[in-house]
């Protein structure tokens, strides 16, 4: 008959011991006659009590809300059960405890506080949702992503690196990092090796062997070198993009050229004559001389004349030759080689000309230029061709010239001012644009299209210019031209009340000493036969009575009933009258 080993049976007893203690979960065991054979230490934790105290005592009197006698009788296991303990909740399981025969010989539950559990879930759901996410944006971002491990061994691609390289993804996972390589080192185990990130690092992937620039970054966990990340980027589509760009800069210049021959009104013969030969000069590519005083719309011709060439979707670039002095303005249109003189940029300068190649450029006040300038434009113009300052080679372009001045440029020829074979390569097409005080029938027209540009700008409703005011416009010489006139109405506008939406004679600002906007009678600066008119006295009542309204209506901040008491007349009477004048700011 074998020998029983005590001593083996104890050290069995004291593992067992040691085990159940460790366990991070609770456990009662209970006798056939519900008394506690077993308490461990996460039990005393989870239940403040001590198995010292409870063994051998009725588990109904540790935990009243047990349900082990139950499993006890019944045999059957009650699994994965919520269950208040005291303070906390837990979720526990009972099972019956069965000997060989099948009896049952006891019962056990094992338990934790459910805020454990629920942690834990929480944790791994959170683990689940940044996985989905990462593998989101991993999957679906525009650069090809590389990962190995630590030995260099291909464990991951995005689908957008088979796009880039070339290799599907069942080609290259396993494989070693250089298994995509054409030309170059591999960044992977540079970065491996030096444990270092590699920035730019261009090479040739693929079968096809396509140009890509790569950064790449160690994976670094708790200290140790787990592998390598690398983010390629396809150079031709960086090309690609640096072309659409410029493109995009081509066109935000091109609609510097904003203005249109719609955007020209006026029907007065001289003035009809200068837009037709503007628009014929825009079928052609010769060269156009735009004459005319300060003021008179030449830039405006110059937009027209452009955007109705077959130039149109090319390049607009505009430059005042007055407002630059003559050593920047030379470095500006024909730009400079680098070194060409102090502070010159580093790697030189294209110029405007270069910059306008295959569109037009727009030079005002050409009159002003100096002679050695003229004398480089006069090359370009003949030669096509322009040369940099401090240069030695020539450039070809392809540019459209227009030109302005408001200067007799015949007289500065006789005066040395301006070169005689300059002044008739820019003249093939001149066209003079009339001074406004020579075309007045079309002010009524210019004033009213200004008016709705000044609305858009200044957010205002003004709806229209009143007869007098109209007529005041009309008798003003304007030596300003049209700009003058665009100023007027600007002030005029601002002084406006918020009610008020037609411009009176006394909204206009003073245009001299006789032809201040209540008298309109002129001086210098109008008409010499229309001194003598006298005006109905009906619209001028009319309009005082209209500003007088307005002005009462703003002092009382829009109050129609205190107005209506200022001003000495019924409401109902101030309201027709505002009516009747187009005072509807208020009603």
């Amino acid at each position: 008959m074998p020998q029983f080993d005590t001593r083996s049976a104890s050290n069995l007893r004291n593992e067992v011991e040691i085990i159940v203690d460790s366990t991070h979960d609770g456990i009662i065991a209970i006798d056939v006659d519900t008394r506690v054979t077993l308490f461990n230490r996460a039990a005393e934790d989870l239940t403040g009590k001590r198995a010292a105290d409870v063994l051998g005592l009725p588990v109904q009197d540790v935990i009243p809300s047990t349900r082990l006698p139950i499993v006890l009788r019944s045999g059957e296991p009650e699994l994965n059960c919520r269950q208040p303990l005291g303070s906390v909740t837990i979720i526990t399981s009972r099972m019956p405890l069965i000997d060989e025969s099948g009896a049952v010989i006891g019962a056990f539950a094992v338990f934790r506080d459910i805020s454990q559990v629920v942690d834990l879930a929480e944790q791994v759901t959170d683990l689940r949702e940044m996985r989905i996410m990462w593998e989101a944006i991993f999957n679906s971002t525009q650069d090809a992503i590389s990962v190995v491990n630590e030995h260099g061994v291909q464990i991951s691609v995005n689908p957008a690196y088979t796009r880039v390289t070339g290799y599907p993804k069942e080609e290259v996972m396993g494989q070693p990092c250089t298994v995509d390589i054409a030309t170059g080192e591999s960044v992977h185990m540079k970065v491996l090796r030096t444990r270092e990130p590699v920035k730019n690092a261009r090479l040739r992937v693929g079968p096809h062997a396509k140009e890509v620039v790569v950064d790449a970054a160690p994976i670094v966990v708790r200290g140790e070198l787990k592998g390598s990340v690398a983010v390629l980027k396809d150079l031709t589509e960086i090309l690609h993009l640096n072309k659409q760009l410029r493109t995009a800069h081509q066109i935000i210049r091109k609609l510097e050229a904003k203005y249109s021959f719609d955007d020209i009104v006026g029907s007065s013969p001289s003035f009809s004559r200068a837009v037709e030969k503007a628009k014929v000069a825009a079928k052609t590519p010769a060269t156009v001389l735009l004459h005319g005083e300060s003021g008179t719309g030449k830039e405006l011709f110059a937009h027209a004349i452009h955007n109705a060439s077959d130039r149109a979707e090319q390049k607009f670039v505009r430059v005042n030759c007055a407002s630059l002095s003559e050593g920047v303005l030379e470095s500006e249109l024909f730009g400079y080689e680098e070194g060409a003189f102090t502070g010159a940029q580093k790697g030189g300068k294209i110029g405007l000309f270069e910059e306008a190649d295959g569109g037009t450029i727009f030079l005002d006040e050409i009159g002003i230029m100096s002679l050695n300038t003229q004398a480089h434009l006069l090359r370009v113009l003949q030669e096509n061709e322009v040369r940099r300052v401090g240069g030695t080679r020539n450039i070809p372009v392809d540019v459209r010239v227009i030109a302005a001045t408001n200067l007799d440029l015949k007289a500065a020829i006789g005066d040395g001012r301006f070169r005689e074979d300059l002044y008739y390569r820019l003249e093939v097409i001149p066209i003079e644009i009339p001074a406004l005080r020579d075309h007045r029938e079309d002010i009524p027209q210019i004033a009213e299209q200004m008016v709705r540009r000044i609305n858009q700008e200044y957010g205002r409703a003004v709806s229209s210019i009143s007869p007098r005011a109209m007529e005041v416009l009309r008798r003003y010489s304007w030596p300003g031209n049209i700009r003058e006139l665009e100023n007027v109405l600007r002030r005029a506008i601002i002084n406006l009340s918020l009610y008020e939406n037609v411009i009176s004679d006394l909204h206009l600002p003073d245009l001299g000493p006789d032809c201040d906007a209540v008298s309109a009678s002129l001086s210098d600066g109008c008409l010499e036969s229309e001194r003598d008119e006298i005006e109905p006295l009906k619209p001028v009542l009319e309009e005082f009575e209209a500003a007088h309204i307005a002005k009462a209506l703003e002092k009382t901040g829009g109050n129609r009933t205190e107005t209506a008491h200022k001003l000495g007349v019924s409401l109902r009477t101030l309201q027709y009258k505002m009516r009747r004048h187009g005072l509807s700011g208020v009603l």
